[in-house]
């Protein structure tokens, strides 16, 4: 008898444990609020000094299966300004920042096509006086003759993050509130030039991109401050 009551506790026990977990775990996703956000429609083709090249385009994710599950939407062009600096873009959303389905650093996209990346470094980049700095990570990719300079931020939520770390934190966060967040990664890069000045003319670039658009597309970009949880 009291070993048929110890299974029926143990039962009861693990029951209660996986309902728990079901209330716990986050149902809610926070894509849903970007619903109609258009990467390609809301991010101009010329702004400031710098106007889209054709017939170039950036490095993209590797096209798997799981690249296409893991990012809804993406938009690769290259710009140029009257200097003839010219910078590689990159974007990708992706709905659902859960344990399988994340983001992709990239140091990792590079190093898959045969880049050898340098160690990665932080910076600050102040783009408006009302606004915090932007938080992006440097890095430098080579492949034969080809030097690339890279910045990259992520926007996981409502928040701006530039490391792995920064995110998972930001996953558990938005968890335990019931929410799983939705990410988007913006990256940019040149060729041709030493990195110190390719990261002037990148800083540039973002600082011309994020104040030439609208108030609701630098949100998508950047998060917003007033909701951020770190």
């Amino acid at each position: 008898m009291a070993r048929y009551s110890n299974i029926v506790l143990g039962c009861v026990a693990m029951l209660v444990a996986a309902a728990l977990a079901y209330v716990m775990a986050p149902h809610k996703l926070m894509a849903r609020a970007n619903d109609n956000f258009s990467l390609e429609a809301n991010i101009p083709y010329s702004f400031g000094q710098w106007r889209k090249l054709p017939g170039v385009e950036a490095i993209r994710p590797n096209p798997s299966e799981l690249e296409k599950e893991l990012y809804s939407q993406e938009v690769s062009r290259v710009y140029v300004d009257p200097d003839g600096h010219i910078i590689m873009f990159m974007a990708a959303y992706g709905e659902s920042q859960s344990d399988r389905l994340q983001l992709h650093h990239p140091e990792v996209c590079y190093t898959a096509q045969g880049f050898r990346v340098s160690k990665t470094s932080s910076a600050k980049l102040a783009y408006s006086p009302s606004e915090p700095p932007l938080k992006v990570t440097r890095l430098v990719a080579a492949r034969e003759e080809r030097l690339e300079p890279i910045s990259y931020w992520m926007r996981i939520g409502y928040d701006n993050s530039n490391s792995n770390w920064a995110r998972q934190a930001l996953k558990l966060g938005y968890g335990l509130r019931g929410w799983i967040p939705d990410g988007a990664l913006f990256r940019v890069s040149t060729v041709g030039i030493p990195a110190a000045e390719s990261f002037k003319v990148q800083d540039k670039f973002i600082h011309d991109l994020l104040n030439a658009i609208d108030p609701a597309t630098r949100e998508f970009m950047v998060g917003d401050p007033k909701k951020a949880l770190l």
